[in-house]
């Protein structure tokens, strides 16, 4: 059942990071309060919420406190303990449920729910041990890339293996988890779609971004992506098909590649507001979060619209004085900073959004200006 939270009430999150931080804001702007349910005391999203608990996401007296205060309940991120939401999904309003994050919390079960909704993946297998790997990995063949079916993000715990030679640097990833093995896929770009849909199945995808990594971090997010208008309506199929088949409520980003004949395969799945649709808060007529917002409190979608081009740069740890000594020369950048006390090299800090006339201008601006070289 469908409820609608009005404003004036409370709105738990779990999770006090960055994205957890910019859906209370969105929240906020319509009156909402919020709870934040998070193991570190001065968390981005801590710093502007109205009800802090500072504990272990699988501290059951957190969570039935957070329950207490909580007229709805959303997460930030999937690394959140799945027992701990399960047993709150019986005491509290929680209408993303938990089995969403149980899927993206194993890349086993996420790779086979992808592959059972029709849309196109890439092959793959999946292994338990690594003598297990061995017997199957003629079905995928090489190069392939093998990953750990749990944990491992921004390119960690995984390994690209060439030959059936190489197969042993891949033993060590069974010390964490199963595995899956990929078949390597040639592609041009990577996309993502990020796709929100409200209790009564209504749905609406984000403009397309187009995404460009750096040591496996995502560094730039060009939207449109600069792809033709076939692909687009792949795409944006293809990730409306994931969310039904899930019965997605909220929010899901659909990473995907696009192949040299013109096709998309899915990547990867997050089940929240994703890095890459931060620019909406500036280029969009509705944010990522306040669709977010506007979706676990029963509240009807609306039709996004994208006002202008638009980049979106990340800011990590190690570009963040070199952007504050250069905020008086660009007018134009529209300069978000997460609130985290300590800047680790490669810790994502903030992000600039430009809105633009003329991307490649704005791709060479932002290559001049020496803060991300």
């Amino acid at each position: 059942m469908t409820k609608v939270i009005f404003p004036g009430q409370t709105i738990g999150i779990i999770g006090g990071g960055q994205l957890g931080r910019m859906m209370a804001l969105a929240a906020k702007e319509a009156g909402f309060k919020i709870a934040v349910l998070e193991p570190t005391m001065d968390s981005p999203c801590g710093q502007v919420a109205d009800i802090r608990m500072v504990a272990s996401y699988n501290d059951e007296a957190a969570l039935e406190e957070l329950a207490e205060v909580s007229d709805v309940i959303t997460y930030e991120f999937e690394n959140i303990d799945y027992e701990g939401l399960k047993r709150l999904t019986q005491i509290a309003y929680v209408p993303q449920g938990a089995e969403l994050v149980k899927i993206t919390q194993d890349r086993i079960l996420e790779k086979t729910e992808i592959r059972a909704s029709g849309v196109p993946i890439a092959k793959f297998v999946e292994a338990y041990t690594f003598e297990e790997l061995e017997q199957r990995i003629d079905e995928v063949g090489f190069p392939c890339v093998v990953k750990t079916a749990r944990g491992g993000y921004d390119g960690k715990g995984q390994q690209i293996v060439q030959s059936k030679e190489e197969l042993s640097n891949a033993k060590s990833l069974f010390e964490h988890s199963a595995c899956i093995a990929e078949a390597f896929v040639s592609f041009t770009k990577e996309i993502s779609v990020i796709v929100q849909r409200n209790g009564a199945g209504e749905t609406y995808c984000l403009p397309i971004g187009e995404n460009i990594h750096v040591n496996h971090i995502l560094h730039e997010t060009i939207v449109p992506a600069r792809i033709d208008d076939s692909l687009a309506n792949k795409a944006i199929e293809a990730a409306q098909t994931i969310a039904n088949h899930l019965n997605l409520v909220g929010t899901l980003a659909v990473e995907m590649f696009v192949l040299e004949n013109n096709e998309i395969l899915i990547n990867e799945l997050a089940p929240r507001p994703h890095n890459s649709g931060h620019y909406s808060i500036e280029a969009c007529n509705i944010s990522q979060f306040h669709q977010h917002v506007r979706a676990v409190c029963g509240w009807p979608l609306r039709e996004p619209k994208l006002w202008t081009d638009t980049v979106m740069v990340n800011i990590l740890g190690q570009h963040v004085i070199p952007l504050t000594n250069s905020i008086s020369k660009y007018p134009n950048w529209s300069v978000h900073l997460y609130g985290k006390s300590e800047a680790k090299t490669n810790r994502k800090m903030g992000h600039v959004t430009i809105l633009s006339t003329n991307i490649e201008e704005t791709l060479e601006e932002i290559e001049q200006s020496n803060i991300w070289s």
